[in-house]
């Protein structure tokens, strides 16, 4: 991991910056997939499907009896383990229902603010070197909370058209009925336009690879609604002097092994605790399978080293981190200062790990610096608020001078007459 020591504030554009790279011929690769299915519809999907993985599904819908298959596949110490995370997820999501806003005025004046879920929402699971079972828990859980009345879930299948047993049996789980063997820019593709197989989907949700971010990214461009445009894995540790180098490498290493384009960060207060944590990274990677992966994603991360506790928190807020982690001897206090992070991991005991199975809070977060904005997923995500406004003829009368005045000065009369018509004209009193 590159060192740097004291780094000036005008170093920390570049610092902060995340590995690019997205290229041309990878935006054009993705444009040409999303044309072809929404063209096409189920030919081009296959045409698509053909080129990439050399082979095509018989059905692209999980059947029942795989469903079933994969039940008894799943251990039992994995299903129990599954449905623990299950109940703590959903307790914590259920905590996040927003309340309705009413306000009457007395005068004859109603507002009120309604959320109302979803219609259909897409749901995309990573494949790949690593089915993530616990995505289908982080977001199909939140959607079942808010009330969607439908929820389909993409995920590729192995190389044999199969689903990892886990994935379904979480999809089960949390009631998701329809499943399709499907992954990368061409399943974006099918839920954001619909085939005469895969749904139009309202809105699609899910982490993924350069592809499927850069689909959701073109098909949002396009009017079809995403959660976030999530990018590969980032986790920054900031270490005072109480860290434990063993648990910060551990941390790193946990999202290093994630993929080559995942970054990690270490702002720690002196040379001496970088050397400790590097000297363990070394150590403990050597026992990783994804040692190749892990290599890939060192080799663009980053130790800073801050004597001044305020540059470190500075530091870190500039950064934005996916998951940002307080191994610091007054973390509580210090997670007060974090402005800009996805999800914050408080204190010595407190992995990322924890969040991204089992915590309760969710693992669908915004990453590429976008958590000074973005926020991760929860089940406002799967909800949109609707206002409503209830105007009696005396309401609209004490309201009338003031919105026919304001109408008029921006030169809309057509607005200012609406309202004057109502209060001059003889159309009854309703």
């Amino acid at each position: 991991m590159k060192r740097y020591i004291e780094a000036d504030r005008s170093l920390w554009p570049a610092l902060t910056a995340r590995v690019s790279r997205d290229d041309a011929a990878l935006q054009g690769r993705v444009a040409e997939i999303l044309s072809r299915v929404r063209g096409e519809g189920d030919a081009g999907l296959r045409a698509v499907v053909a080129s990439i993985d050399g082979t095509v599904p018989a059905d692209w819908r999980v059947s029942e009896a795989e469903f079933a298959e994969a039940e008894k596949a799943v251990p039992a110490a994995l299903q129990a383990a599954i449905r623990a995370a299950y109940a703590r997820i959903r307790t914590f999501h259920e905590k996040q229902r927003p309340g309705e806003v009413v306000w009457d005025d007395g005068e004859g004046i109603i507002c009120r603010r309604r959320y109302l879920p979803v219609g259909r929402a897409g749901l995309y699971v990573p494949g790949g070197s690593a089915p993530l079972f616990s995505t289908v828990l982080m977001l199909a859980i939140p959607a079942a909370v808010a009330g969607c009345r439908d929820c389909i879930l993409s995920t590729p299948p192995d190389k044999e058209g199969r689903i990892a047993p886990a994935i379904l049996f979480a999809a089960r789980l949390c009631g998701i009925r329809t499943v399709f063997k499907l992954g990368g820019a061409q399943a974006i593709a099918a839920m954001a336009y619909g085939t005469e197989t895969v749904p139009k989907c309202d809105k699609i949700f899910g982490p993924g690879n350069r592809y499927v971010l850069k689909a959701k990214q073109l098909v949002n461009r396009e009017g079809v609604a995403i959660d976030m445009p999530a990018g590969p894995s980032e986790v920054m540790v900031i270490a005072d002097v109480s860290a434990v180098p063993a648990f910060v490498a551990a941390d790193l290493l946990s999202q290093a092994e994630h993929g080559p384009d995942s970054q990690v960060m270490l702002v720690c207060a002196d040379a001496a605790m970088a050397d400790a944590v590097e000297a363990e990274v070394a150590r403990q990677k050597a026992l990783l399978p994804r040692q190749g992966i892990v290599d890939a994603a060192l080799a663009e991360s980053r130790i800073l080293v801050f004597a001044d506790p305020a540059d470190r928190m500075d530091f870190a807020n500039a950064y934005a981190p996916e998951h940002l982690i307080l191994a610091t001897e007054n973390a509580a206090s210090d997670a007060e200062s974090v402005t800009a992070a996805g999800s914050v991991f408080i204190g010595n005991y407190a992995p990322e790990s924890a969040g991204d199975y089992a915590s309760g809070t969710n693992h669908t977060l915004p990453t590429l610096g976008l958590a000074s904005a973005w926020s991760g997923l929860g089940v406002d995500s799967f909800l949109h608020a609707v206002t409503y406004q209830q105007i009696s003829r005396e309401g609209l009368s004490r309201l009338g001078d003031t919105i026919i005045g304001m109408a008029r000065a921006e030169g809309l009369d057509a607005h200012a007459e609406a309202v004057r018509i109502r209060l001059e004209g003889d159309y009854g009193k309703n």
